[in-house]
């Protein structure tokens, strides 16, 4: 039986992935920038002071790479603190930029013992084709070998550390780049971001640079340009149902209502093959769903996120719709077409919630920040007779996905404790959330919360077969 510290000790660790998953550091709509870092720096501390096994398994969960990277500086610059193939499974996940820069700051900080080199090392192994990354995040590249007291061979060294010192180079992106210092064709042989900075230092015209730019562009440098490039006269279409599906609800409500109109099908058809990828086997397996989705005027998020909540909100949508057997969502705003979503007016998620409770689903899932305020505490109250008086069996499921991390409560906001809250950022992890949401009922303690970190980690060693985290090539 689990001893009260034990209970602090789960309720601890829940917090902090609360935490890792939602928050970025970055402004949200009730909170500036600093009092997130302010907020997430001190969580860190903390849990790492006092849990710092429990500290190091949380790299198992779907954190985001902002705090996956946080938690690998910190474990590295403790010598033998945490599992050093689970922080190399979490390096291969995560995007080269965000673990190149993850490097700089190791440099920066001091943090060279030989398991630090020793990942670096492995880390650049690993690499498909580091050639390209020479050209692409020169450097940072550079730092990092620098780092850790590496010695590239033939070409690469030359390249690194004395780019101009020979007259050709055998490998293709390389000798690319040297020609593109005085060949305007050669540039297009480039990665976008490194032929951006070509063509303006040789005064090619934006529309001309698109076109011929365009079959070198990633998925993602597809869907960032469309607008501009629509603007140049250029297509630069991406398959958007290969994205992840935030990424193409976000893209969706950055599209003027008229154009959402206009590219219905194609828009609806993106988001619900996205979905229906992410739902894999599981697709229809879920019975009776019921979402509250939240798309009152604080999910438009802060000026860096912009729409993030709702975004989740809309994929979280497109996602339980392929997953329920049958299924409902009730947006706050009562509009009954999800492409039109738009951030508006206050959050009455009490009356929503009540409205979805009348349906009896067999899960209730609420997507919101939590912000509940027309009336203020009313969701509460609903939720917390429901659960005493009306279901005290717990027949309906019910689940509060947050995507906000709230500063000020060093946890995402929560409706009632009679409902358990779970951090969101990806709905591609929603299933595991679902399933974690459950350690914050108090059903279950911190062995089993160590159990299921430990089964985490185990899947993540069987997933890692496939290879290190995509620039989107």
């Amino acid at each position: 039986m689990d001893t009260y510290t034990d209970l602090i000790e789960c309720e601890d660790v829940l917090l902090f992935a609360n935490a890792a998953i939602t928050s970025t550091g970055q402004r949200e709509f009730h909170s500036a920038a600093g009092e997130q870092r302010l907020s997430l720096d001190f969580l860190h501390r903390y849990i790492h002071g006092n849990y710092p096994d429990l500290y190091a398994a949380t790299l198992a969960l779907d954190i985001n790479d902002h705090n996956a990277a946080l938690i690998i500086a910190t474990l590295l610059s403790h010598p033998g603190q945490g599992d050093g193939r689970l922080i190399a499974r979490r390096l291969a996940r995560m995007s080269p930029p965000r673990v190149y820069r993850l490097f700089r700051r190791l440099r920066h900080d001091g943090v060279n013992n030989r398991r630090t080199r020793a990942l670096i090392r492995d880390w650049l192994a690993a690499r498909p084709d580091l050639a390209f990354d020479a050209v692409k995040y020169r450097s940072a590249l550079k730092s990092a070998v620098r780092h850790a007291h590496l010695r590239p061979a033939g070409e690469l060294g030359a390249f690194l550390f004395e780019p101009f010192s020979r007259a050709r180079y055998e490998t293709p992106v390389l000798e690319a780049w040297r020609r593109a210092h005085y060949d305007k064709t050669a540039l297009y042989d480039l990665p976008y971001t490194v032929a951006e900075g070509f063509a303006a230092r040789h005064g090619i015209g934006r529309e001309t640079f698109l076109d011929r730019i365009a079959p070198r562009l990633t998925r993602l440098e597809r869907l960032r340009l469309t607008e501009s490039a629509d603007r140049a006269g250029v297509r630069t279409e991406a398959d958007m149902a290969a994205l992840p599906l935030v990424r193409v609800a976000s893209y969706v409500l950055s599209r003027p209502a008229d154009v959402r109109t206009r590219r219905r099908a194609e828009l609806v058809g993106a988001l619900r093959s996205a979905a229906a990828r992410t739902a894999g086997s599981r697709a229809g397996t879920w019975g009776r769903v019921v979402a509250v989705l939240d798309d009152s005027f604080s999910s438009f998020g802060s000026p860096v996120k912009r729409r993030r909540p709702l975004a989740v909100a809309l994929a979280c949508h497109y996602l339980l719709e392929a997953l329920a057997g049958s299924y409902r969502g009730l947006w706050l705003s009562r509009r009954t077409d999800p492409l039109q979503a738009r951030p508006s007016g206050p959050t009455p998620l009490g009356r929503r919630i009540i409205d979805a409770l009348e349906h009896r689903p067999d899960l209730l899932v609420i997507v919101s920040d939590g912000w509940d305020n027309a009336p203020p505490g009313l969701a509460g109250e609903v939720l917390r007779v429901w659960r005493r008086k009306l279901d005290p069996g717990g027949e309906v499921g019910i689940v509060h996905l947050n995507p906000v991390y709230d500063a000020d409560e060093f946890d995402v906001r929560r409706l009632s404790a009679m409902v358990p809250t779970a951090g969101i950022r990806d709905v591609e992890d929603l299933p595991a959330l679902v399933e974690l949401a459950k350690f914050a009922e108090g059903r279950t303690g911190l062995g089993e919360l160590r159990a299921y970190l430990a089964d985490r980690a185990a899947l993540l060693d069987d997933g890692q077969a496939a290879g290190q985290g995509t620039d989107e090539r």
